[in-house]
């Protein structure tokens, strides 16, 4: 068992990376030798910790598949402030991440995204073009909705008469404040024209719980309408965070993974430099 855990050790590490703002962005890698790499992103206001992203990085590194989860700025140990939207800021940390790791030539096999990040991987790819496999775990399609659970229903009628929403939680402790640039971000932030603007070589997945209270599963169908090259895997039962069904979404994603590497074979020019990848999977 000592010996497990000095392995486990081993295998993960920190790594800092600098956004283009200057602010260090925090992560750790999975490391198992293999050149591919799986980029995890968590959601709204979370962290690298969370459930979900934990287990799927070890998920991934159980098969022998090198992947990295991080923070973005103003979440976890990343350094900047916390704003609400950033869904375009976050995507742009994203690509620091991706060309980092690029620059120290490894092969950025797939985005995976759950929460907001499922929304920010979808931003990545229909901007940026070079990770052909995305994974969405429930994102957030029609980002008009969804506010008032956060902010109150009168939400817009104190914003026009205080210029922005300070938001606390539960115990009244101050967690962020909300501005009309902020809440603007996140409105102008156009999901269904991101979606069209996905190529048709990239290969999305979408996953999403059919009890989710959080973001409702209708939002997982609006994505299956327009993304060109879709599929969608609704889990029967499951919440938000996948509370107790994290098997399954763990062998969803894997899955996935799976099939996007057998497609490789009839596209000659997408094929991965390190095939040690199809093996490992």
């Amino acid at each position: 068992m000592t010996r497990s855990l000095a392995d486990r050790a081993v295998q993960q590490r920190r790594v800092v990376i600098e956004n283009n703002h200057g602010e260090k962005l925090s992560g750790i890698l999975h490391e198992t030798g293999s050149k591919q790499l799986v980029i995890v992103c968590h959601g709204f206001q979370s962290s690298k910790e969370r459930i979900p992203m934990v287990n799927l990085a070890a998920a991934l590194e159980k098969e022998g598949i090198s992947a990295f989860r991080f923070d973005f700025a103003g979440n976890g140990e990343s350094e900047g402030l916390f704003q609400y939207g950033n869904y375009r800021r976050e995507a742009e940390d994203l690509r620091a991440v991706v060309q980092y790791f690029r620059g120290e030539n490894r092969v950025i096999s797939a985005v995976i995204g759950h929460s907001k990040g499922g929304n920010v991987v979808l931003l990545y790819a229909s901007k940026y073009n070079d990770v052909h496999t995305v994974v969405n775990i429930s994102g957030r399609f029609n980002l008009e909705k969804g506010m008032e659970g956060r902010l109150g229903k009168d939400f817009l009628l104190r914003l026009q008469q205080h210029g922005y929403i300070d938001v606390f939680n539960r115990k009244g402790k101050f967690e962020y404040r909300v501005t009309e640039e902020s809440l603007k971000d996140r409105l102008t932030t156009d999901t269904r024209a991101a979606c069209l603007l996905i190529q048709q070589e990239c290969r999305v997945l979408t996953v999403h719980g059919s009890m989710d209270k959080i973001v409702p599963v209708e939002d997982a169908l609006e994505f299956a309408k327009f993304i060109p090259n879709h599929k969608l895997n609704i889990i029967k039962g499951a919440d938000h965070e996948y509370t107790s069904h994290q098997g399954e979404l763990t062998s969803a994603v894997l899955d996935f993974l799976r099939e996007s590497l057998n497609a490789e074979k009839d596209m000659p020019k997408l094929l991965l430099k390190d095939h040690s990848f199809r093996s490992r999977l």
